[in-house]
């Protein structure tokens, strides 16, 4: 009974130097706050608060021995807190003890593996050593967790910018040195379609970024990401570039008229725009549209029999109030669509085109390509995917949607009667935009 009361009298003691120390420490009394901590140690050994404070002041006094001995006991009796961790590498790294500072680095990523000051004090260390293979794997870690550069306080971003630039830099010389050394073998595969290679090793050194499939709505599983579909898998595309003067022809007859062009943005103004603020509701990019929502659209589809009869060779998807759809897409002069992705993967999109003024492009993932009149391509359009055309003139695309080749008669069939079974439970129909 007695040495309980005994421990609660030292503890209310304790309790009561520290509301000192604290308060001393507020009037900016610092030799009296020292005092009432070291008073505190000689009770309490293990107090955290009275070594952290004390260590700090040893270590502003240019005392890091002492500093290092507070802090080596501190992380010892809790070592729960990032900061103390960090406080010790800093003492160590003063010191130039990497031993010790690499172990507080490591103490503090135990806590805390995502701590963007500890990943930049272990990039920092290793770059300093010359462990060009730490190092590299440091900055990586940095730049996986670093948010924006202008979101960080300013104290944190020339740090954050050194380490980005070194394992930039550090990338860029191991994308060389592979080049140099794949080089015969490349040679020695000449004619082969190594394409896919070749991407997964620009992806890996950081020339190009790593895109998968975000469709919007429904995400059908083993589907690989492809941009952009090889020509010669879709034969039946030879009709409609053979079709190609034709179907430009009656583009034309029906944009003199202007009738039966719509917006190929709309939202309503209650909706979340995002970046379609620029395009909603704008002639800049103009649809004429001769199926839309599964159904070909009543005085658009008679005024174009040609480009419906091709468009009828084609393996266009069925999902009924959503699918299949197709329309002239215009791009007027100096418009950009911005990058998007479509609503599922399900099904590829088409572009042929038939009005391609200079200046124009168009991305789907980190593949850029140009247009070519009569010349179509496929496309995921579940890839993040933008247009552009800076020319002065208007640029006229034929986009239709088709089946995704990789699925089964079988899966097509499922596909066909979920999409029945979502209008029957939503009571609805449509959303499947191009």
């Amino acid at each position: 009974m007695q040495q309980a009361n005994n421990r609660q009298g030292e503890a209310v003691q304790v309790a009561a130097l520290e509301r000192e120390a604290l308060q001393a420490g507020a009037r900016g009394d610092a030799q009296r706050a020292n005092r009432l901590w070291q008073s505190i140690l000689a009770q309490a050994p293990d107090h955290p608060r009275a070594l952290r404070s004390l260590s700090h002041a040893a270590f502003q006094a240019g005392d890091r021995a002492q500093a290092r001995i507070l802090l080596e006991r501190l992380v010892a009796v809790d070592g729960r807190d990032v900061q103390q961790w960090l406080n010790l590498a800093v003492v160590c790294l003063a010191m130039g003890d990497d031993t010790g500072e690499e172990a507080a680095i490591r103490g503090a990523l135990t806590v805390d593996a995502y701590d963007l000051v500890a990943l930049l004090m272990r990039s920092r260390l290793y770059i300093r050593q010359g462990k060009r293979q730490a190092a590299a794997a440091a900055c990586a870690a940095v730049a996986a967790v670093a948010p924006p550069l202008q979101s960080l306080a300013p104290d944190l971003q020339p740090a954050v910018r050194e380490a980005l630039a070194w394992h930039e830099a550090y990338s860029r010389e191991f994308g060389s040195y592979l080049d140099d050394f794949l080089a015969p073998h490349l040679k020695a595969l000449d004619g082969e379609n190594l394409g896919r290679f070749r991407d997964s090793l620009d992806v890996m050194v950081g020339r190009k970024r790593r895109y998968d499939s975000q469709p919007a709505m429904f995400h059908y599983q083993g589907l690989a990401p492809v941009s952009f579909f090889e020509r010669a898998d879709f034969p039946w595309l030879d009709a409609f570039e053979a079709a190609t003067g034709a179907i430009r022809d009656e583009f034309l007859a029906v944009m003199g008229s202007s009738e039966g062009f719509s917006p190929y943005i709309n939202y309503g103004d209650d909706q979340p725009l995002a970046q379609w603020a620029e395009l909603n509701r704008s002639p800049s990019w103009n649809a004429f549209r001769l199926i839309d929502n599964g159904e070909p659209v009543a005085g658009n589809a008679g005024r174009c029999p040609r480009t419906m009869a091709v468009l009828g060779g084609a393996p266009q998807p069925d999902q009924p109030g959503r699918t299949p759809s197709a329309m002239f897409s215009v791009l007027k002069p100096r418009t950009k669509i911005p990058p998007h992705t479509g609503v599922s993967n399900v099904r590829l999109v088409t572009h042929l085109p038939l009005i391609v003024p200079a200046d124009c492009g168009f991305r789907v993932g980190n593949d850029t390509r140009l247009w070519e009149e009569g010349k179509a391509w496929v496309f995921d359009d579940t890839i993040e995917h933008e247009a552009w055309n800076n020319s002065e003139q208007m640029r006229v695309v034929l986009i239709f949607d088709i089946w995704h080749p990789g699925l089964s008669q079988a899966e097509r069939a499922m596909v066909t009667a979920m999409s029945a079974g979502i209008n029957a439970f939503t009571q609805t129909a449509g959303g499947f935009q191009l």
